[in-house]
Formats: structure tokens, C-alpha cells, sequence
């Protein structure tokens, strides 16, 4: 026996030994601990109205990071009660949960357990693969001791807290806060706290938005927890358990349409994702990680304010070319696979603003029922029948697509009853708007398109469109600097161009309605926007002339040839450009450059970047001088008064408005662009690929309303803006002029019409 026992402890002391040495050998193999002692994690980009509310967000890990000191203590008592309630008291390991997961395992014969410390957590998550063996585990008890012999505790746990996978990518228990209750960590209960406590052993599994039953058995687990540990009290544990569990369910639009909420109430994706290409130029691949936070110009009233105004005239002018038909087909014959197939249509059909995707179940002339869900069906409204009449008759011409049983198609609701839907369709006409502050150049509304999630394009950076007779401004401008005068008089009369002039062919231009009205003075002609008059102008001042002088507006000179043309808006802008153009106009002749980034700060609030924008008033950003600023002030109120836009200052009941329509040859493209109150805002409509928008549209009638309906809501209750007359303009009969007159090209008889006209308008003028 005694020879039995030496034997043994000898072999134990040997077995000890090199356990020791395996484990000092493993010890120094073990990987440095930067990524820990330097801990980064990774957080998204996240961008930011003026007002403080989160527009985008972008990155693979939805994470907010947040010290230790700042997370509240019955969150934290929650993670140790359901992962490491020794997490205090021991080094890294517990040889106790180690022997029972071992234990546990041999009597199952598989790996249940796995015994595993807040420490070793840490250790698995920053150093180790996921693979399941003794080796890798015994890898995993040695960096644990590392980690505890390098952080303090309060330190693991703060790692800890903020970079475990929660689900819904989410990492961290802040970020899945906000993922799953929609509120701060500082803001959760008891009960939230547990329920969040308890993902990390199987985030899928226990997940309260997917599975809620599962996820309640699980906050009451780790609530018992916290009650037998001394945490919580006995009535806490009580009341906690039996409150229901309240999650911010992620709802589909069909969700919230059907619920009566107003849908995507601050859209700015295009703001957004153009904020986030600005800061990706800078930052590059860090832009996704390092917890930027992007604050914008955007303000949230005047945000959706500009996109309900571009959707709702979007889908007025798109009903009013009529019903296209259905998006798509679905066989709906068999009761028995019908919810199935509904729920995988809808599924693979966009959601779209203002609008579902559903199915029809039932169609007739006289009534459409169709799914919106595989247990939701609504009644379409008498409009719809109407609406779709083509695609319900019981024999559709050949060019039509049937509305029938299985039918794709998109709904809205059409009133302020829950039960009131129409039959509605994703319109094919693209819009932009943009709008800003015209003295600091602050953006405060932009919308690229009608839905960013359908097409991503940017209409107002990335649209180069013909600008028609929004663009007449800047050659009237020119003008002024050449000798004319809102008085001079011109002659609206018929003109054949030599193809040497236009680079083209033989040009007979026309005025849009057809008319030729005569002699007239250029405040009139501009106000009636008489292309006649605007090329006879642009023979005067030369081409080459007009072309230099439109980029002190920022507009680049070879993106409008120097020919006639011109004067009509033949060239080519972004709704951008024309924003930052009129802005010149607006503020008194300073070329203040829109900008859509305020600040760009880091995790930690550092400010990273600062925009620095000149402001109106700096006479280095002069433009143009302020006699042509004030005078092109007053002609562009003169249209929004008494011409072709005289609907806006009528409509918003304001005197401080100005600006021009425009609309292309053929109206392949419709435009708007002014300034009321504080704010220049620019509008445009037309199709992708070019085409007629109709035989009788105009900026006037499609994107005027657009720009009236933003500012009505933008300049509310706003106070009216007085511009003062600078001393270089002088009054005679109500018509403005230069003090000291420029001397002009030349007023012949073919620019004026009659050698009495001209002398009547030197008499004006002089």
C-alpha cells in the first residue's frame, strides 16, 4: 500500500507538473492584449439632423458604446445574475460551473455546457475560434487569467457589455436597448433589463421581438436569479414577471399603413447616404467603425414637409395619365397553399411610401378585394374602380394587363378611416427638391426621388437636366450689366437664326404659347417668359458673353455651349447647381455654396470636422454686384407676382417672393426655382430616360405647387424679409435702373422693333 500510494503521488506530482508546464507553455504562446488594453470597438456611422434626430445609420454592427459608469446598476446586476454572479469573487475562472459543465456533459454524452466566466467570454469573443474541443477551452482558461492579471474587472465588464452579439445586429446591451425597447439602456425596467440579460446564451432562440414566449421564460429565469441573489426584492420580482412584454417590433409598411401611423414620417435617405459618401472620401473604410456621428443641416419639419409635398404631386400627376396594371401574378386557386403564396409575394414586392403591395382575391368592375397580409384583406374604394376601370372590364383590350384574382398589386389608404384603401401604383416620374438657408447656405430639405429604397439615384446631385426658362434669370442678368434696363423695351416677335449661330440647323424658336405679343419691357417680357425676347437679349450681350458670366454662379462654362440656345435653357445643370444659383439672387449678389454637414464628431464627442461656410454678407464671395442683385430681386417678384408664377405669392400670402418656372422643349422637363422668407428652394420633374411629361405641362402647373405646398410649411408664421435698396439703384415711375447707366451694345432697331420705340426708351431710361 505504502509503495501503491508513493507510486501515486509521485505520479500525481508528476501529472501537476506538467500540467503547470503545459499550461506555462500555452501561457506564452497566448496572443498580446492590445485589442483589449486599447479597447475600440466597432460602431457604425451614424448621421444626424439639426434638430437631433438619427436619419441613417451605417455599418455591419449596430453598437452604441457607453461606460461602465453610465450603465444603470439593475442592468448590470441582471448580466451577473443570469451569466457570472461570481464574477467578482473569482480570477477569471470557476472551477465550480467547470466541473459541473463537465459533469453535465459526460452524463448527456455531448457538450451542453460550457461553464464559461464573463472573463472567459471576453477571451472566446476577442481571441479564440468557436470551435468546441478541450484544447481550445484549455487556450481559453489560460487568456482568461491573462485578461484578469492585465484589466481590472470593471473593465472587463465594460468590454463585455459592449461588444456580445445580442441578435438583430446588435452588439452590446445599449445598442440592443434601442433594437429591441426603442429606448436608452439608462430607460429600461427590471424586466427589459432581464429579458435582455438572457440572449447572450442563444440570441435567436431568445429573442422577444421573433419569439416572445421563449424570451418571457427567460427574463423570468434570469428575474428569479436576481430575486435569490438579493438584487431585486420579492415585490419587484413579482411585478416584473407578470408585466407583459412591450418590444419595438420593427413594422413592415403594411404594418404601419394598416395601423393608421403616417409612413416613413422623416424620410431623408437621400440626405443621409449623400452624407455618408462625403465622409467615406475622408475616412474611408473607418467611416463604418470608428462611431462617426454626421450632424447635417437637415431640419425634420421642413424635411417632411418637402417629401410629402414631391410624393403626393407625384402621385397626382401619375393618376392622371391613368392605371398602368398589376406589378405582377400569383396563383391564389388552392385555399389550402394560399397564405403561403401571399406571404412569399408580398415578401418579394418592395414596400413603397403612402403604399402596399397586395393580392387580389376577388375582382370584378364593381368590386376589388385583395390581401395586404396572409390574414389582412381590404375592400377597395369606389375611386379605384374608377382608377382601374381599363384593367377590370371583363374583356380587357389586348394592350391592357387584367386585374384578376392572384393580381399584384399596390394599395393605399384613402382616407382617415381604417378601412378606407384605393387601388394605387408606384409612379414612373422622378422629382428632386432641394431647398436652404440663402444666407448661410445651410441645406435644410432635400429629396432625390420619390422612394430612395426603389431607386437610389440622386436627382438633385446627380441630375443633369435642361434647365428651360428657369435659366432665362442669369442671361437677364448679364443683360443688365451690358446697358439694359427693366424698361428697355424689345420686340416679341418671330426670328429665323442662321445654323452658324444655334451649331445646329435653321432655328425658328417660339414662344411656348405661340404668341407673339410685340414691343415690351424686359421686366414684362421676363415675367411672361417670352423666349423671343430672351434671344433677341442674348444677340445683344453675345453668346460668349452670356457663357463667362453664368459662372459666377458656380455654373460650368462647358456644360452650356455659347450659342442662342442658351438664353432658353438648352445646357445642362443639377437641381444643386440651380439651388447655390438662385441662392445668388436671394441674398443680395453672394455666392454662398449650399452644404449639407454641420460638424462631424467621433465616439467620444471629439469634433473631428467643422464647416466653416462664408456667409452672405462676406465680400469675397460677391458674385454680383447688389444694384444687379436688387433689380433681379425685384424682376423675379415681378414673376412671382404677376407672371408665370404669380400662384406662389398668392398661395403663401407673402411679398418677399421671387422666382422663375421652367419648363423645356417637348416638357421634357419642369422646373421651379425661388426664395421665400429665409429660404431658396429649387424643384424638378421629368422622367429618367426623357420623355414628354404631356402636351400642355409646365413648372408652373406641376413643380410650383410642389415648391408652394414646402414653403408653406418651411416660412410658417415666418416674419417678412425687407430688402433694402442700395444706393447704386435708383426709382423712376416704379421701375428700377443703375445710378451710373453701363453703356450698352447698341439698341437697334431689330433688337427694339421701331426707331420711335427706341428713342421712347432712352427717354425711360434717362
Amino acid at each position: 500500500m505504502r509503495w501503491a500510494l508513493g507510486i501515486g503521488a509521485a505520479g500525481a506530482a508528476a501529472g501537476t507538473l506538467l500540467a503547470v508546464f503545459v499550461f506555462a507553455f500555452i501561457y506564452q504562446q497566448l496572443p498580446p492584449l492590445d485589442t483589449l488594453t486599447d479597447y475600440r470597438p466597432k460602431v457604425p456611422l451614424r448621421v444626424w439632423s439639426a434638430d437631433g434626430k438619427l436619419i441613417g445609420e451605417f455599418g455591419e454592427e449596430r453598437r452604441d458604446f457607453v461606460r461602465l459608469k453610465d450603465i444603470p446598476d439593475h442592468v448590470k446586476h441582471a448580466i451577473l445574475a443570469a451569466e457570472d454572479a461570481g464574477f467578482y469573487e473569482h480570477p477569471g475562472i470557476e472551477i465550480t460551473g467547470i466541473l459541473r459543465a463537465a459533469v453535465m456533459n459526460l452524463v448527456m454524452g455531448r457538450r451542453v455546457q460550457g461553464g464559461s466566466t464573463i472573463t472567459q467570454q471576453v477571451a472566446k469573443n476577442f481571441f479564440l475560434s468557436s470551435e468546441r474541443t478541450y484544447t481550445r477551452k484549455l487556450y481559453e482558461v489560460a487568456m482568461s487569467f491573462k485578461i484578469e492579471n492585465s484589466l481590472t474587472k470593471d473593465e472587463i465588464l465594460e468590454i463585455y457589455m459592449n461588444q456580445i452579439y445580442l441578435g438583430q445586429r446588435a452588439y452590446g446591451f445599449a445598442s440592443a436597448a434601442r433594437t429591441y425597447f426603442g429606448r436608452p439602456l439608462a430607460e429600461i425596467s427590471v424586466g427589459e433589463a432581464a429579458t435582455l440579460a438572457g440572449l447572450p446564451v442563444a440570441p435567436s432562440a431568445y429573442n422577444p421581438i421573433v419569439n416572445p414566449t421563449r424570451a418571457t421564460m427567460r427574463k423570468n429565469y434570469v428575474l428569479r436569479r436576481m430575486f435569490d441573489l438579493g438584487y431585486i426584492d420579492e415585490l419587484t420580482y413579482t411585478m416584473e414577471k407578470n408585466a407583459p412584454m412591450q418590444t419595438r417590433r420593427e413594422a413592415s409598411e403594411a404594418d404601419r399603413i394598416a395601423a393608421g401611423q403616417k409612413s416613413d414620417e422623416t424620410s431623408a435617405h437621400y440626405a443621409a447616404e449623400l452624407a455618408r459618401m462625403l465622409v467615406y472620401d475622408i475616412f474611408k473604410e473607418e467611416t463604418y467603425s470608428r462611431g462617426i456621428n454626421v450632424y447635417t443641416t437637415i431640419d425634420t419639419r421642413d424635411q417632411r414637409a418637402a417629401v410629402d409635398a414631391v410624393r403626393r404631386h407625384l402621385i397626382a400627376y401619375d393618376r392622371k395619365y391613368g392605371y398602368r396594371g398589376p406589378e405582377g401574378f400569383v396563383d391564389v386557386s388552392d385555399a389550402a397553399s394560399r397564405p403561403k403564396a401571399i406571404k412569399q409575394a408580398l415578401a418579394k414586392t418592395a414596400d413603397s411610401p403612402f403604399m402596399v403591395p397586395a393580392v387580389v382575391l376577388e375582382a370584378s368592375p364593381k368590386k376589388v378585394v385583395a390581401a395586404i397580409s396572409p390574414n389582412d384583406t381590404v375592400t377597395l374604394d369606389a375611386a379605384s374602380l374608377k382608377f382601374g376601370a381599363k384593367s377590370l372590364a371583363a374583356k380587357p383590350a389586348k394592350n391592357v394587363k387584367p386585374i384578376v384574382a392572384g393580381s399584384i398589386i399596390r394599395v393605399m389608404r384613402s382616407g382617415k378611416k381604417m378601412d378606407e384603401w384605393t387601388l394605387a401604383q408606384v409612379p414612373q416620374v422622378e422629382a428632386a427638391f432641394a431647398a436652404a438657408d440663402y444666407n448661410t447656405g445651410a441645406v435644410r430639405a432635400l429629396v432625390g426621388g420619390f422612394d430612395f429604397n426603389l431607386n437610389m439615384f440622386n436627382h438633385v446631385t446627380q441630375a443633369y437636366r435642361q434647365p428651360g426658362s428657369s435659366f432665362k434669370p442669369f442671361i437677364y442678368s448679364a443683360a443688365l450689366d451690358k446697358g439694359f434696363a427693366p424698361a428697355t423695351v424689345i420686340n416679341d416677335a418671330p426670328i429665323s437664326i442662321d445654323p452658324k449661330l444655334t451649331g445646329n440647323k435653321l432655328w425658328e424658336p417660339k414662344n411656348y404659347d405661340g404668341r407673339f405679343d410685340g414691343p415690351m419691357p424686359l421686366h414684362r417680357a421676363l415675367e411672361l417668359s417670352k423666349n423671343l425676347v430672351s434671344i433677341r437679349v442674348m444677340q445683344a450681350i453675345t453668346p460668349r458673353y452670356a457663357q463667362e458670366f453664368i459662372t459666377k454662379f458656380g455654373f460650368e462654362a462647358k456644360d452650356h455651349p455659347a450659342n442662342l440656345p442658351m438664353a432658353l435653357g438648352a445646357g445642362n445643370v443639377t437641381p444643386w447647381q440651380m439651388l447655390a444659383a438662385y441662392t445668388v439672387f436671394a441674398n443680395g449678389g453672394y455666392r454662398v455654396q449650399p452644404y449639407l454637414i454641420s460638424r462631424v464628431t467621433d465616439t467620444d464627442g471629439r469634433t473631428l470636422m467643422r464647416a466653416t461656410n462664408r456667409l452672405a454678407g462676406d465680400e469675397s464671395i460677391r458674385a454680383i454686384d447688389a444694384r444687379n442683385a436688387f433689380i433681379m430681386q425685384d424682376l423675379l417678384h415681378g414673376v412671382a407676382t404677376r407672371g408665370t408664377a404669380r400662384r406662389a405669392s398668392r398661395l403663401l400670402k407673402r411679398d418677399d417672393v421671387g422666382g422663375k418656372t421652367g419648363t423645356t422643349n417637348d416638357s421634357l422637363d419642369a422646373w421651379f426655382c425661388g426664395w421665400a422668407g429665409d429660404q431658396v428652394a429649387v424643384g424638378w420633374m421629368g422622367y429618367d430616360t426623357p420623355k414628354p411629361l404631356g402636351a400642355r405641362e409646365t413648372g408652373g402647373g406641376l413643380v410650383l405647387p410642389i415648391w408652394v405646398d414646402y414653403m408653406q410649411t418651411a416660412v410658417k408664421d415666418q416674419p417678412e424679409t425687407v430688402r433694402v435698396r442700395p444706393d447704386s439703384v435708383v426709382e423712376r415711375g416704379g421701375l428700377l435702373y443703375y445710378r451710373d447707366p453701363v453703356k450698352g451694345p447698341g439698341l437697334t432697331e431689330e433688337l427694339l422693333g421701331s426707331k420711335d420705340e427706341n428713342d421712347l426708351v432712352r427717354n425711360q431710361i434717362f
